[in-house]
């Protein structure tokens, strides 16, 4: 076939689509003005509620204060487990890290995840006061003290 010829039969055939998509287009058409009509999607966000503030960055010693709230979680299951004098306190110092720390629902969210990490996480293993149990623990709190001095130290407070 010479180029020719087959320029004619893709002319022919492109003279012809029009005819063959015409049910297609009509439906595209009634779309495109039914999107047009239609309001935007983000028209009705704005209208609904304002935008929430951008999330700051993360704080140097969010790594460490993430542990920290689940150093606390932990602490907070196997301190009353083993029916400890200070087992009322552990959440009473979340509750004080949330409230100086989660500065956004983002950051709120994190810490509580943390805290709960570690209560859940404790909470499946053990059941019943056990050695082990009392010192992990034990160990928490060296590695709590540890983390909370060391931020303290590093970036004040």
């Amino acid at each position: 076939m010479s180029a020719r010829v087959a320029r004619l039969m893709l002319g022919a055939l492109l003279a012809a689509a029009p005819l063959v998509a015409l049910p297609w287009a009509e439906a595209t058409a009634q779309q495109r003005a039914a999107a047009k009509s239609a309001p935007k999607p983000q028209e009705k966000e704005k209208d609904k509620e304002p935008a929430a503030p951008a999330e700051p960055p993360p704080a140097p010693y969010d790594r460490d204060l993430m542990r920290l709230s689940e150093i606390v979680g932990a602490l907070a299951f196997l301190r009353n487990l083993c029916t400890a004098p200070d087992a009322a306190e552990w959440p009473a110092r979340m509750k004080a890290i949330l409230d100086t720390e989660g500065v956004t629902q983002g950051r709120r969210d994190r810490l509580a995840g943390a805290y709960n990490r570690g209560f859940r996480g404790y909470s499946l293993t053990y059941r019943v006061c056990t050695p082990a149990a009392d010192e992990a623990a034990r160990r928490f709190i060296a590695e709590g003290e540890r983390l909370s001095h060391a931020i303290a130290g590093r970036f004040g407070g």
